[in-house]
């Protein structure tokens, strides 16, 4: 990649693809300076494909089902994402727990949403296990991937406030709308240049990032992408 070539992404889905569309408009507005060159989804009936063909985005269907061994389907997974040569991978709601081999293959180059406060609630059903705590915020993280589960270091946060009458489909929704926001912000900081892991710590402008910024949604719903 030079000043010239838009940086590459390639985005892996598992679902629906709601971030997808996020990160696909903010390439098309140029708040994030990169291209989508692939989709790639586990699940060959993710709607998110259908998303990325509708933007004329190439979409790949690699089902893990059709590989005898999880480390089988990460190495399919893997050259198909090099066919693309991207400059960095996008998870998207792409619902496998990785291989360290494959993990390590992309080091610093993997950026992955959660949706929960990291380090609360890693893995499942993160919505319901807040509600159950009680919790008065919830939200979600952008974390550099490493090999622990939801364990890499994260970049930024985006937080929500649970109401008393919230259940794990309301909050979600909410937690969403806040995906929506702060994932492409993340992106663009990479595209940048900004957002780097070196020596197994997020640094963003050359600073390590100690505390991430954790930004509210009424804050950020109509802010600029780039600040």
């Amino acid at each position: 990649m030079n000043s010239t070539t838009p940086l590459r992404i390639v985005v892996l889905v598992s679902g629906n693809g709601s971030n997808l569309e996020a990160l696909i408009a903010g390439c098309a507005t140029g708040e994030i300076p990169a291209c989508i060159v692939a989709v790639i989804s586990n699940r060959p009936d993710a709607h998110a494909l259908e998303r990325a063909a509708r933007h004329g985005i190439p979409a790949v269907a690699l089902d893990h089902r059709g590989f005898p061994t999880r480390a089988a389907f990460d190495q399919a997974l893997r050259d198909s994402i090099d066919a693309h040569a991207p400059d960095l991978v996008v998870l998207a709601g792409f619902m496998r727990i990785l291989t360290p081999g494959f993990v390590a293959h992309y080091a610093g180059r993997m950026l992955n949403i959660h949706p929960s406060l990291l380090p609360a609630y890693p893995g499942l059903h993160t919505h319901a296990r807040a509600l159950a705590d009680g919790a008065a915020q919830h939200g979600a993280s952008i974390h550099f991937v490493t090999s622990e589960l939801d364990g890499g270091p994260v970049v930024l946060q985006g937080e929500v406030p649970v109401a008393a009458d919230d259940d794990p489909a309301r909050l979600a929704a909410r937690v969403q709308r806040i995906e929506h926001l702060i994932y492409p912000r993340a992106v663009a900081w990479y595209a940048a240049g900004r957002l780097r892991l070196s020596n197994g710590h997020a640094t963003l402008d050359g600073a390590a990032i100690v505390q991430p910024q954790r930004l509210r949604l009424k804050d950020i719903e109509h802010a600029d992408l780039n600040v």
